[in-house]
């Protein structure tokens, strides 16, 4: 039976009662990521195909995701586009912060740090989310939390292979850049912890990417690509981007947070890393080393080690046992 999250119910003040399962939290996000883990694929494809740029790209993306949600909702439950006025501030925040400023500072460190640098600095939002979390929502900051943060760090450390960075420095305006874009990344759990309580994922995110979008839109230049002009081939991994990689994984992971703790969700998330290379193994080629294996290893056990709590407290909690 599906859960009734209709924002006019949280408009009359009332919300419906929520049944929280760890398991089923755990299940939406591991799902999420592996949608997040498709978005590599479609963009490598569409920079090869195309001379779009890659903040053409992340403007178009997050526009056109946007005008997908907004159609949806106008379509067939128009009520999903009423949210209290007082929530707007913090979906603004969501939006050009946790999205926009995001994809800004992302691309940037790319462009300063290299994709490897980036991707493992990246990866240490969870601790800003976890530590954030604990002083903001009072979420318990356990022992079990950092030892699953670590390995999960760890294991991207491997995966990346910085050790075949050698002689690699990173400049310290450089390493503010990939940290303030991980900190950006992490605060999408802060906000959508703060608004999955009193709206539904679609609500949220047609509101999150309209405002990301107008983020970006200062940044954009002459001469950006229009994704109208891509070669058909191109924009089909293009609606593959927007349609599986954003829509179904950003929904996914939203309601996930109904269910997980931000720290919890966000730590969780560290699994796309796997995915990621799995699909890059099946359909680029791209094959694993021993260390990245070891790697993969290490964050499936942190992620593991976050989801044992919650199957036990489920268990203890059925009725039937």
């Amino acid at each position: 039976m599906p859960v009734d999250l209709d924002p006019s119910n949280a408009l009359a003040g009332e919300l419906p009662a929520v049944k929280r399962s760890n398991g089923l939290g755990f299940g939406l996000v591991l799902l999420a990521t592996a949608f997040w883990s498709t978005s590599g694929i479609f963009i490598r494809f569409i920079s090869d195909g195309s001379a779009i740029t890659p903040v053409g790209l992340a403007f178009w993306r997050d526009l056109t995701t946007f005008v997908v949600l907004l159609a949806g909702a106008a379509l067939f439950k128009p009520s999903l586009l009423r949210v209290r006025r007082r929530d707007l501030p913090w979906l603004l925040g969501m939006g050009a912060i946790s999205i926009g400023a995001f994809h800004v500072m992302w691309n940037t460190s790319v462009l300063v740090n290299g994709v490897s640098v980036s991707t493992v600095i990246q990866c240490s939002a969870p601790v800003f989310v976890t530590v954030m979390a604990w002083i903001i929502w009072q979420e318990p900051l356990t022992a079990r939390k950092l030892t699953a943060i670590f390995m999960a760090f760890l294991g991207i450390v491997l995966i990346s292979r910085l050790d075949q960075l050698q002689g690699m420095r990173i400049s310290p305006s450089g390493l503010g850049v990939a940290l303030l874009s991980a900190l950006l990344y992490g605060s999408f759990s802060l906000f959508g912890k703060k608004l999955a309580g009193s709206y539904g994922s679609w609500t949220i995110l047609t509101y999150v990417f309209g405002f990301a979008s107008l983020a970006l839109l200062p940044f954009q230049v002459t001469g950006t690509t229009p994704v109208w002009t891509l070669p058909s081939s191109v924009l089909a991994f293009f609606a593959g981007l927007v349609l599986l990689t954003t829509v179904a994984g950003f929904s996914l992971y939203t309601a996930g947070l109904h269910r997980l703790p931000a720290s919890v969700a966000s730590i969780t998330s560290n699994s796309e890393v796997v995915f990621a290379a799995l699909l890059s193994f099946v359909i680029l080629g791209e094959r694993l080393d021993p260390w990245q294996i070891l790697g993969a290893a290490l964050v499936v056990g942190g992620v593991s080690l976050l989801s044992a709590p919650g199957r036990k407290r489920a268990r203890a909690a059925s009725p039937t046992g």
